[in-house]
């Protein structure tokens, strides 16, 4: 093999190395990068307000270890792990039935402190609401 064949073999190698390196880490990208839930079936309309429980870090009755930063909302029927989209003042996150609800006439969601902090919800407020896929 002369030199010249050798080189073109070497950076033909180096090429194909390079090109292997970057199609794994697409692919790689590609199956760890996870989409959002899609929205199911039409928003509903409900009262909701903040709530934090009597401790700074409590678990709920859904086993969830509920502390100030933690994003849920406390529902009595919809079941423990329920994925929901809430909307209030323009902004939609996707959040989960944490706890079970306080029954306070009218009010249908308590919405976490964190979830209150992402929203910008104070105070009993109409969110719009629904079910994620």
């Amino acid at each position: 093999m002369t030199p010249a064949i050798g080189l073109r073999a070497a950076l033909l190698a180096g090429v194909a190395l390079v090109a292997l390196a970057i199609a794994l880490a697409v692919e790689h990208q590609g199956k760890h990068k996870e989409s959002l839930p899609t929205p199911a079936g039409q928003w509903y309309t409900a009262l909701a307000a903040p709530y934090m429980p009597s401790t700074t870090t409590a678990k709920g009755a859904c086993g969830v270890t509920i502390g100030p930063k933690t994003a849920g909302v406390a529902h009595p029927e919809l079941p423990c792990g329920v994925k929901i989209y809430v909307k209030f003042d323009g902004k939609e996150v996707l959040t989960q039935v944490v706890d079970r609800g306080h029954v306070i006439p009218g009010r249908e969601f308590d919405v976490t402190q964190g979830l209150a902090k992402l929203l910008g919800l104070q105070g009993t407020q109409t969110i719009q609401w629904r079910f994620a896929r």
